[in-house]
């Protein structure tokens, strides 16, 4: 065959193969639709997902803490040798705990997953400290740790969900506590700053880790490796939760610690 009817051959080749047609805003917005609906459907199942976890593990536990509560009490009656008091107490310590993990897996899974109903509002932040420091006040008491806010009543108000604020101080403030000697001092404070923010630190005396380990103490289950973290009970959710959860509120956490410095935690919020 000639040269020149292999090329005519080639070109009519190529011109009867099918041409894609350029997709228009109708398809387009079909195919954002389509993606819209699946995405809501996965975050149904996410939602139905942490509904059956929460009621399927949280019930048992209940049963455990208030029964064993009871037994230990001897509510109805002496339970005869002592040492069942005794381990009806340890069931009922171990209860809390485990419940304690549940709730922290299930808050982090929500966070991670974007399936939370935060209901943002303008929080006096003076009120939330102040309950907050009211239900750590035994476990103060018990490890002789000072709670200090110098200047509780002059603190701004912030843009945030009320019980994720509190959930916010209530995980930085038992994680101060939890790492400070006895006879120490946990101080909170917060302040404008630039940005239209409030920035909340609450800063321990704790031993204080290096500043490479910092980073590893904002993911889930991880620990530094000095002393505090290890010595500390807890399986290090408290603040993965409270950087997830500033990030939910247009916010942010970071960490400031250098070793025999403590560590400073401070949470910057949109000011109300």
């Amino acid at each position: 065959m000639p040269a020149e009817d292999l090329a005519e051959s080639g070109a009519g080749a190529d011109s009867r193969q099918p041409q894609r047609p350029a997709e228009g805003p109708t398809a387009t917005f079909r195919r954002a639709a389509a993606r819209a609906r699946r995405k809501a459907a996965l975050d149904d199942q996410k939602r139905s997902f942490l509904r059956m976890v929460s009621h399927e593990l949280r019930t048992p536990l209940n049963a455990v803490i208030g029964f064993s509560e009871i037994l230990a009490s001897e509510l109805y009656g002496p339970l005869g040798a002592p040492q069942y008091k005794e381990y009806a107490k340890l069931v009922h310590e171990s209860g809390l705990k485990l419940l304690k993990l549940v709730n922290q897996i299930v808050e982090i899974a929500r966070l991670e997953g974007h399936v939370t109903d935060l209901d943002v509002a303008a929080e006096p932040l003076d009120e939330a400290v102040e309950d907050v420091m009211a239900q750590l006040r035994t476990e103060c008491e018990t490890r002789g740790v000072v709670l200090s806010a110098p200047d509780l009543v002059g603190m701004p108000a912030v843009l945030a969900d009320r019980r994720g604020l509190r959930t916010i101080l209530s995980n930085l403030l038992h994680n101060a506590v939890s790492h400070s000697p006895s006879g120490g001092v946990v101080t909170i404070e917060a302040q404008h700053a630039g940005g239209g923010l409030v920035e909340i630190s609450i800063r321990d005396q704790g031993e204080g880790v290096e500043a490479a380990d910092l980073p590893r103490l904002l993911k889930p289950f991880e620990q530094a490796g000095t002393s505090l973290t290890r010595s500390g009970e807890g399986a290090g959710l408290g603040l993965p939760i409270v950087d997830l959860l500033a990030r939910a509120m247009n916010g942010a956490l970071r960490l400031k610690s250098a070793p025999g410095s403590g560590l400073t935690a401070i949470v910057s919020l949109p000011a109300a």
